[in-house]
């Protein structure tokens, strides 16, 4: 039985860790020239995974915290996919475009704010400079049901997508309302339906906790009209209020916003509601049906975390593509530059655009495969963490272990000799359990740090 109530005390700013190191480690010290010898050097059997950020939205969100770009203005479109696909171009000259692509993302932004025609254009130019797809890819594109058409959908579906992604985050009229994202459930029904007879048999659904005037009560209202479209996953997001990072936050009343007591009540009776109805919990934000990918990887202790989320495609180099996108290798991050003048200049300098990077330590490395094990599977193999590294585990993370004592104390985590696992409780508290591996965290004191809290 997991106790709730406990979970208050944990309520801190901490990283949500897609990465380790975390963003904010990243330096402008590392340039295009790092980033394209590192994409020489890459092992040319290894698999790729490709992200497309595709920034524009009509209107603001005051919830998001994505990087975007509003506008209704169709020159801004257009252009964007020129620049597009010149970053691909330069890219080509230093990656080796022939290795078997295991996944491909659109996010944003709103990538259906583009056209059907325009999608096209995209595509058509990705697969051609990408043509290796392998048979079991995942192609994936985030949706606003708000922006879509049977043609888009249509596009999507003859190129090969495959999971679709629809942004929702909660059906009452009063939190659409405070958000600035009116969308009423027909909406989003008719979208699910478009992608449906388009025959895409993977559809997973975003929802946030945590946003104004949401209740227990309330938004057990939008879980259960949820049920009616037989959603395949679901991506049940707790809302990073951050308003020294996004403007359109300071916008909300925060005295509006449910408090850890009552987010934690919203948390227990949606995972208790979603196990009833046969959704099972899958990392730390997200629930799908027994017979899903996700909870078959977890199972086998297969899954895999990165910016995208949770994922079963591991084992590939992920190339950030766009503004502000971000990319992974074994022992790099980079990120693309987040100002459209900047990107668009670096492009016509034939580089490719670069904002900042971290090539990482080998200790960046080792702390990086525990954390990133245990945000995904929720368990740590020690006897291959110390084969792998060379380590022995309890020395070389003897501090560490003493901060994990108080986690052990209270049940939510059992370590031994050869293994580390987290209890059922303690999965929700992973950002928290994580935290004491994150060598760069300890040099910042607490009520410095600006993270969105854990709770």
């Amino acid at each position: 039985m997991i106790d709730f109530e406990q979970f208050v005390e944990y309520s801190k700013p901490g990283p949500r860790y897609t990465s380790y190191p975390t963003a904010p480690e990243f330096s402008d010290d590392f340039d295009a020239d790092d980033y394209e010898e590192i994409l020489k050097s890459q092992d040319k059997n290894r698999k790729l995974s490709l992200y497309f950020h595709m920034p524009f939205c009509r209107s603001a969100c005051y919830f998001c915290g994505c990087n975007v770009v509003f506008t209704s203005k169709e020159e801004k479109k257009e252009r964007y996919i020129e620049y597009l696909l010149k970053e691909i171009r330069i890219l080509s000259r230093s990656l080796d475009t022939s290795r078997d692509i295991l996944q491909l993302h659109f996010g944003g932004g709103t990538p259906t704010f583009f056209d059907a025609k325009q999608l096209e254009r995209i595509i058509k130019a990705i697969w051609h400079s990408f043509p290796n797809i392998a048979e079991d890819a995942e192609i994936s594109c985030e949706i606003d049901p708000r922006f879509l058409t049977q043609d888009q959908m249509s596009v999507l579906a003859e190129n090969g997508f495959n999971r679709i992604s629809f942004g929702v985050q909660d059906f009452d009229e009063k939190v659409q309302r405070e958000v600035h994202r009116i969308q009423p459930f027909d909406i989003t029904k008719s979208a699910v339906d478009i992608a449906r007879d388009a025959g895409i048999t993977s559809i997973n659904m975003d929802l946030i906790y945590g946003l104004p005037y949401q209740s227990q009560e309330s938004f057990s209202k939008t879980l259960e009209k949820s049920l009616e479209l037989d959603i395949d996953r679901y991506a049940i997001f707790n809302y990073a209020h951050v308003p020294w990072m996004k403007k359109t936050m300071r916008k909300f009343d925060e005295t509006t916003l449910p408090n850890p007591k009552e987010k934690l009540a919203i948390m227990r009776s949606t995972i208790d509601f979603l196990n009833s109805n046969g959704y099972q919990m899958i990392g730390m934000d997200h629930f799908a049906k027994p017979t899903d990918e996700l909870f078959l990887a977890i199972e086998k202790g297969e899954l895999h975390r990165n910016f995208q989320g949770y994922t079963t495609k591991g084992g590939a180099d992920l190339i950030g593509v766009g503004l502000t996108s971000i990319g992974e290798g074994l022992t790099h991050y980079v990120q693309n530059f987040r100002d459209m003048s900047e990107y668009e200049a670096a492009i016509d300098s034939e580089k490719l655009p670069v904002m900042r990077g971290l090539a990482l330590s080998d200790d960046d490395v080792v702390r990086k495969t525990v954390i990133m094990e245990m945000m995904s599977n929720f368990k740590l193999n020690i006897k291959n963490i110390n084969k792998r590294f060379n380590i022995d585990f309890f020395d070389y993370f003897k501090d560490v272990i003493k901060e994990l004592q108080i986690f052990m104390d209270e049940g939510l985590i059992t370590l031994e000799k050869e293994s580390l696992h987290v209890s059922d409780t303690g999965t929700l508290l992973i950002r928290n359990i994580c935290m004491p591996f994150d060598a760069y965290l300890k040099k910042v004191p607490e009520e410095l740090r600006r993270f969105s809290k854990t709770v």
